[in-house]
């Protein structure tokens, strides 16, 4: 609902997308979706990429937040929820969680164990702007980005300039 309605404010406000880029997941997917078809963009141009992706989150990945916090504790889910550099456990390739055995990403290289932190997301993040979205930027495109919350807090930090401690704070609403 929310991701038609900003579709329809894009459209009112005479915003017109000329590419788009979304993740590889399917909940930025179906927002980018919602949007394109509510401003009317569905014919654009739309790269999916797994640099955008939510941050991983290792060995928390499966579990909702409250099984998190049972077996964590609320204190430690915080501090790898919201730090920048305090990654989570890692998940390791035995795990179905690991990015490994998704086929989405079958075919890219993985450590055998793995996690993110927001500052691991920003140096996934952060090539693929440069490589990829600041070009159409750069010919005057308006480019239109369907992500998640800590792969858009990354850009956000880099674009605005935001401090290590001041990116823990900042929520990108939905």
């Amino acid at each position: 609902v929310e991701a038609a309605e900003g579709g329809v404010l894009i459209k009112d406000a005479g915003i017109k997308a000329d590419v788009a880029f979304t993740s590889m997941q399917k909940r930025a997917i179906r927002t980018l979706n919602h949007v394109l078809e509510q401003s009317d963009r569905m014919w654009i141009p739309v790269t999916k990429s797994w640099k955008i992706n939510e941050r991983h989150y290792g060995g928390l990945q499966g579990l909702d937040k409250q099984e998190t916090v049972d077996k964590y504790g609320k204190d430690q889910v915080l501090v790898w929820r919201r730090s920048y550099d305090v990654p989570p456990p890692v998940v390791d390739k035995t795990s179905p969680h690991h990015p490994a055995n998704d086929e989405r990403y079958a075919d890219l290289e993985w450590p055998e164990e793995f996690t993110e932190s927001l500052a691991t997301t920003l140096d996934r993040v952060l090539p693929f702007y440069e490589s990829e979205i600041c070009p159409e930027l750069s010919k005057g495109k308006t480019v239109l980005i369907a992500a998640h919350g800590n792969s858009l807090r990354a850009l956000v930090k880099h674009l605005d300039g935001i401090s290590e401690e001041e990116i823990c704070e900042l929520n990108i609403p939905t």
